[in-house]
């Protein structure tokens, strides 16, 4: 141990000894400084050795700290100095991070590296909403802190996560926050335009809000997200959903189309009756089986808010206009599409050519696989 590290130890020391809460704070503020001004050159040894003198330090200052306004400021001085050091002194960070005050864990808690998962999950289901918040503001965050974190159902961290883009959040986080945004408008509108919204709760969420909110969503939302929003709006507002929530079960549909085609009666035919009753599973399974492609490929493209994408296989499958039509409506549990989105759709269709269909089907597939 160097002469500078003793004289650190001793002076500590003596400030303990002494009881003096002058002497703690001078003592506290110099440590913190003297680590400061050389963080970046210390080994692990010294880094244990600061943390060590300061969370003693500290530990004397707290106790101060419960009446003494002057100790608290010093405590979120400090706090507010090693939260951006990547070096910290880990056990004073995750004692700052457990303080009461806010004032004092409030910077290591949004910014300080030095705490784990495991320990942001501990305070965010410990702790109350102003460290909840203090944490839902931090660059960057996993799906198992951001659960934790949702799970105390408090409306301002889940608009603070929501407006966190490097916030990432699982479908059941998402599914909280979406409950929560039919009462809030500013959280319907900051989750509606994040990226990583499954689109299922987008269109949750847009059946719920008001006019005025599905406005400012469009205002707000970003050029590859505008047409997907626009166009749920557009089926929200006609009262027309589209068959692609909820668990379904292709298999039963998979063996009928498989023993329709092994007989010979799989045709195009068949694939408009389907359509036109609106059968989802057997439409998806024909129109895979018709395009030589597979429900896995079929599937995403009824899914989608797009229709471009659908017409492919159907040109591929040389299907006539109107039953890609059917198909095209099949995606609706009720209702039909706008005569332009129709209109739009049969000039692109007219437009492809059924051999590039196939090399376009040919390379979804191989990228499904």
């Amino acid at each position: 141990m160097s002469k500078a590290e003793l004289s650190i130890v001793d002076e500590v020391e003596s400030a303990i000894r002494m009881g003096s809460p002058e002497k703690g704070l001078e003592t506290a503020r110099r440590v913190t400084d003297l680590f400061l001004a050389s963080a970046g050159s210390f080994d692990d040894e010294q880094i244990a050795l600061f943390d060590d003198v300061l969370e003693r330090l500290i530990g004397t200052i707290e106790l101060r700290a419960i009446a003494d306004i002057g100790a608290r400021v010093a405590l979120a001085e400090i706090s507010a100095q090693l939260a951006p050091i990547a070096q910290a002194p880990p056990s004073v960070i995750r004692r700052l991070a457990n303080n009461d005050e806010i004032r004092i864990a409030g910077p290591v808690l949004q910014e300080s590296a030095r705490l784990d998962d495991g320990e942001l999950m501990k305070i965010a289901s410990s702790k109350g909403e102003p460290h909840l918040l203090a944490v839902a503001g931090r660059w960057w965050l996993k799906e198992i802190v951001t659960d934790a974190l949702l799970a105390r159902r408090y409306p301002s961290v889940s608009r603070r996560l929501a407006a966190n883009p490097g916030a990432r959040v699982s479908g059941s986080g998402f599914a909280i926050i979406v409950g929560q945004a039919e009462s809030d408008p500013e959280l319907a509108i900051s989750v509606g335009v994040r990226v990583d919204l499954p689109s299922e709760l987008r269109r949750q969420l847009l059946r719920s809000a008001s006019d005025a909110v599905r406005t400012r969503l469009l205002s707000r939302a970003p050029p590859h997200l505008f047409e997907e929003i626009q166009s749920a709006i557009a089926a929200v507002t006609v009262g027309v959903e589209r068959e692609m929530s909820g668990v379904r079960d292709f298999e039963g549909a998979k063996r009928a189309i498989a023993n329709l085609k092994a007989h010979g009666r799989l045709n195009e035919a068949t694939l408009l009756g389907f359509a036109t009753q609106r059968r989802y599973e057997e439409t998806v399974a024909a129109l895979a089986a018709l395009s030589e492609s597979t429900v896995e490929v079929i599937r995403p493209l009824m899914q989608s808010l797009r229709d471009d994408g659908l017409l492919v296989p159907c040109k591929a499958a040389q299907l006539g206009w109107d039953t890609t039509a059917a198909v095209l409506e099949s995606r609706y549990a009720t209702g039909a599409m706008k005569p332009a989105d129709l209109a739009r759709a049969q000039g692109h269709f007219a437009r492809m050519t059924p051999e590039n269909a196939r090399r376009t089907l040919r390379f979804w597939q191989v990228r499904a696989l």
